[in-house]
């Protein structure tokens, strides 16, 4: 079955829309509500609305489910390029007008904040020179819920369902120190061997050693005479010859004083998220700087 409308004619409002495609993407109007942080009967009427201006039925209740219609599937699909034709149209704009001003705050470690950003933020500039960036380097979890930020970069994933996510990679991170640490301690050439060295630790030192000895490390506090609850700090107490600490490969390749230890180890891997509260992404300008960070990030 297929859907023949004059499009002309339909008065369309792409709130309704989103109520479909909401109702779409998490199977039932009440997870569809708090997706979109409206009232189920709110939107309960926007989906009923769409039908009415459409003149289909767009779901059926199954149960305690609600199944598209083959006419509704058919829209979805319609709806769906036609938001990302307007979203492409929408940033498209924005890159080039000198109108997307206002202020963006991005949320990243301080690691990344330092070493990984600054270069992306300067060609973001470039780009939109009426953008305001306010970069906050914590190592907490901002709150985007409750706007903290409007932009994350974060190595977990978000379990909101406000929240939107996207996977720009897997990164990895390995093993540090200086040539002259190594030399005055004595180059380990086998992980047994770092169980008597110097480590720095970069936050929580419990959960270092934890982890550390997961990977079949025998390490006590006794090995963590040195800590930082910054990263930044931290690997700089690396980099200045003070022992062994543990870096993302993208960073520790930017300084040229350390070397990784035991190279022929497997890199450790973490992902990189990018996330932003669903609403705040029909902004152009956050949509602008999201954008552009994950293709910058990739």
């Amino acid at each position: 079955m297929q859907i023949c409308m004059n499009w002309d004619e339909i008065a369309f409002d792409w709130n309704h829309v989103r109520a479909f495609l909401a109702t779409v993407e998490e199977g039932s109007l009440s997870a569809a509500a708090r997706a979109t942080r409206q009232a189920q009967p709110t939107l309960g009427r926007q989906v009923a609305a769409l039908e009415e201006a459409l003149g289909v039925t767009l779901f059926e209740r199954v149960g305690r489910k609600l199944v598209l219609t083959p006419s509704g599937a058919e829209l979805v699909a319609h709806v769906r390029t036609m938001g990302e034709a307007a979203t492409r149209i929408s940033l498209a704009a924005s890159g080039q007008s000198q109108s997307v001003a206002g202020l963006v705050r991005i949320s990243a470690s301080d690691v990344t904040a330092a070493f990984i950003l600054p270069n992306l933020l300067r060609a973001l500039r470039q780009r939109a020179p009426e953008l305001e960036i306010e970069l906050i380097a914590d190592n907490n979890l901002s709150d985007l819920q409750h706007r903290d930020a409007d932009i994350a970069i974060r190595h977990v994933r978000p379990e909101q369902p406000e929240l939107i996510a996207r996977k720009l990679h897997d990164d990895t991170a390995s093993f540090y120190a200086t040539h002259a640490y190594l030399e005055a301690a004595g180059r380990p050439a086998q992980l047994s061997d770092l169980n008597a060295l110097d480590f720095i630790a970069f936050f929580d030192t419990e959960a270092l050693i934890t982890h550390f000895n997961a990977l079949g490390m025998n390490l006590t506090k006794e090995n963590f005479r040195l800590s930082s609850n910054s990263g930044v700090v931290g690997w700089q107490m690396v980099c200045a010859g003070l022992g062994i600490g543990i870096m993302s490969d993208r960073v520790a390749a930017r300084a040229p004083e350390v070397v990784r230890v035991l190279p022929s180890m497997e890199p450790l891997s973490f992902p990189t998220w990018l996330v932003s509260h669903r609403e705040l992404l029909t902004s152009a300008r956050i949509r602008l700087v999201y954008d552009y960070l994950a293709k910058g990030l990739r």
